[in-house]
């Protein structure tokens, strides 16, 4: 790894990234004693398999990404697509089951759509930075996320798209949008939650907020991700006894 490869790699999202790994081990690890520590084995796993990953990402120069953007961006749509004609796994059909992993395709098209949707923004605001404010070119990048989200949506996977739509949020920002845009969106958001809440969200969506909002209603974690819980609780005795 030359000096400039590490001259241009972001320590800070780095170590922050290390700290986070590092807490999640720890909580796993703490929430998973009744079970053989099976989660955490799979979890120190998964790290083993990315870690040289990602180095060898890291040294590969950004714009060959940029390059082969489309591509990457055609192949997760097409495996968001897959997605759908599998078996349902927990009432949605979100996983790939390869033998005794499984795959779910919205985790890789989170990084694909990022990577497309920045090189997008770079042509349409090729004459300009205030270029994306034109109606059609900010339609077209919409467009860009819109279209993975609805097969994400179509899964149900309602947590990811989610996170999709607070990304494009975020990059457009980034990327110099009025905020006149930014105000719009906020009021349509702020409308929005509540008419998804009581009219469009499925029964067990809305178990989860609340159980999320309020443990109490589900202290053994029937209704949602039970190791989630397990450290939700762990962090908390963390807390309250000073360990953390």
């Amino acid at each position: 790894m030359n000096k400039k490869i590490l001259k241009s790699i972001e320590w800070g999202i780095l170590v922050c990234t290390i700290l986070l790994m590092a807490i999640g081990l720890v909580a796993l690890f703490s929430s998973t004693q009744n079970s053989d520590y099976d989660e955490f084995k799979k979890q120190v796993m998964w790290l083993g398999i990315s870690i040289p990953i990602i180095i060898i990402v890291i040294c590969i120069d950004y714009e060959f990404f940029a390059k082969i953007s489309p591509v990457i961006y055609g192949i997760s749509l097409l495996m968001l697509i897959g997605v759908l004609f599998t078996e349902p796994i927990n009432g949605a059909t979100s996983w790939f089951s390869i033998g005794p992993f499984t795959l779910q395709p919205s985790e890789f098209a989170k990084i694909a759509i990022v990577l497309f949707l920045a090189s997008v923004l770079v042509k349409l605001q090729a004459k300009g930075r205030e270029e994306i404010n034109r109606i059609w070119k900010l339609g077209i990048a919409i467009f860009t996320v819109a279209v993975p989200v609805l097969f994400i949506i179509k899964q149900p996977d309602y947590g990811t798209a989610l996170a999709f739509l607070s990304a494009l949020i975020f990059i457009l920002f980034t990327a110099g949008i009025k905020k006149r845009y930014i105000i719009i969106s906020a009021l349509i958001v702020i409308i929005m939650v509540p008419v998804a809440y009581f009219f469009i969200l499925p029964e067990h969506a809305k178990t989860r907020i609340d159980v999320y909002l309020n443990p109490d209603l589900d202290p053994r974690g029937s209704r949602i991700q039970y190791y989630s819980i397990k450290t939700s609780n762990w962090f908390r005795r963390s807390f309250r006894n000073g360990i953390i």
